[in-house]
This record gives structure tokens, sequence and C-alpha cells, in this order.
């Protein structure tokens, strides 16, 4: 369920290819996201799932899994 999310924003948010966004996907060596689309992906995230993602907590974003991950934990 969280993957599908994090997927939707990814695809139609960002504009990455659907079939390219898999959990083992790194952000920016395989989706070509960049810092600046980072941060708009995290605060989409925020928004959508009502968590505050921490600044500290962003270098820990290495692939889709990893921010599923977070996602899962975090969301109340």
């Amino acid at each position: 369920m969280m993957f599908e999310e994090v997927k939707k924003i990814l695809v139609e948010e960002m504009q990455v290819k659907e079939s390219d966004v898999t959990l083992a996907a790194e952000l920016t060596n395989d989706l070509r996201i960049n810092s600046l689309e980072l941060a708009d992906m995290v605060l989409m995230c925020e928004e959508r799932f009502g968590v505050e993602i921490k600044d500290e907590d962003l270098p820990k974003f290495i692939t889709v899994g990893d921010v599923v991950d977070y996602l899962t934990k975090n969301v109340k």
C-alpha cells in the first residue's frame, strides 16, 4: 500500500517512468531525481501522509524502499 502511494507521487508528480519505480531503484542514480526534486518529493509525502520528515533523515533516502520503510514506520 505505502509503496503504491510513493510510486504514484514519483510517477504523477516527478514524471518518473512507472516501470522504473521499484523498491530497489535508487532515487538519484536510477530515477534521476536531483536534490531539489527530492525536497519536493519529501514535501508531497509530508502532505499526503501527515508526517514530518526531518532534514537529517534525508540522506537515508537512497532507494524507493528506504522512503517506503521510513514512511511505514513513521506514519501514524
